[in-house]
């Protein structure tokens, strides 16, 4: 059943408590914050793509703090091995039987940083538990707690000795942004603090795990119009058809489409989704999909342009619709 406009304005006034909180942290950064927020409420993963020293671990520890969660942080190095992840069976020997010895990734929000700089095989220990939320060792599934969220990392600038993630892993990845350097006051009010760095351990608690788990499955039944539907499959399938895009958006990312669209609108106070939303989500949840053909790559075709050229030529439904 859809949801109430009572159940959306209360969504709406939640995540906006959620993004003050969060925000204690990181200051001047509410749009990198309501992206992350809406991955995690879309049950999703978070890449981010950004220089050193920006506040993505910052980022990590005040959404768990928010919702009064678990957090662990995994740094990613070309020797960490799958079970460094997800843990390994351990015989015990007065016992007589295996005993799971878990691993960080059964935390609420992990922070997977430099995630690229690990080997494909280790990268892909990931896999499963990003897709399925549950981790299968020796034979018998765990499930990885609730809310669960990846935050991945990987830094632009120095790329020497890393593995670039597959387009496959990329696609598990709800939506790629970047948190960017703060404005200028932003960046006074930090250095006025800098006698105590870690801002995160000054978030409290807004919402429990359960309540946020909630409002996750209230956004999962915002009103979607089949026109704004038809609208998302329409700009999927620009992109597939343009000239430039080897590869286009996916099954999968139409899919993430919808559910990120879901949240927006309820954390605006809409019951329903419009396509605006989609458009306002498209670079994030998107962009990152897409791979370009390599000739046209060379002439300057981007991913970006791409998506941007699909939302140019495809019409939007009209708002009555």
């Amino acid at each position: 059943m859809p949801i109430s406009s009572e159940d959306a304005t209360r969504f709406a006034r939640t995540f906006a408590a959620l993004v003050d909180g969060i925000a204690v942290a990181l200051l001047g950064k509410e749009s990198t914050i309501r992206l992350a927020l809406t991955t995690m409420l879309s049950d999703g993963h978070l890449l981010l793509e950004d220089a050193p020293g920006t506040g993505k671990t910052a980022l990590a520890r005040a959404m768990a703090a928010v919702i009064d969660g678990t957090q662990s942080r995994i740094q990613f190095t070309p020797d960490l091995l799958p079970s460094d992840i997800t843990g390994v069976s351990i015989y015990d020997q007065k016992t007589g039987d295996w005993v799971f010895q878990a691993g960080p990734v059964f935390a609420q929000v992990v922070l997977a940083d430099e995630v690229n700089r690990a080997s494909p095989k280790t990268q892909s220990a990931l896999l499963e538990v990003m897709e399925e939320s549950q981790v299968t060792v020796g034979g018998v599934t765990h499930p990885a707690p609730r809310p669960f969220i990846v935050i991945a990392t990987q830094n632009p600038i120095e790329q020497a000795g890393t593995y670039p993630l597959p387009e496959a892993q990329l696609d598990r990845f709800l939506m790629k942004t970047s948190i960017g350097y703060p404005a200028r006051a932003a960046m006074i009010d930090v250095l006025e603090g800098a006698a105590a760095p870690n801002r995160s351990r000054l978030v409290r608690p807004v919402v429990t795990a359960e309540q946020l788990t909630a409002l996750s499955a209230l956004a999962a039944r915002n009103h979607t119009d089949r026109s704004v539907l038809d609208y998302v499959a329409a700009l999927a399938e620009a992109t597939r058809e343009d000239d430039s895009a080897r590869l286009g958006v996916s099954m999968r990312g139409a899919i993430a489409m919808v559910r990120c669209a879901r949240v927006w609108a309820a954390a605006q106070g809409r019951n329903f989704v419009l396509p605006d939303d989609v458009k306002a989500l498209a670079g994030p949840v998107w962009v990152h999909r897409v791979v370009v053909d390599p000739d046209a790559a060379f002439s300057g075709a981007t991913a970006e342009g791409v998506v941007a050229r699909a939302l140019t030529s495809v019409p939007a439904p009209a708002a009555d619709a």
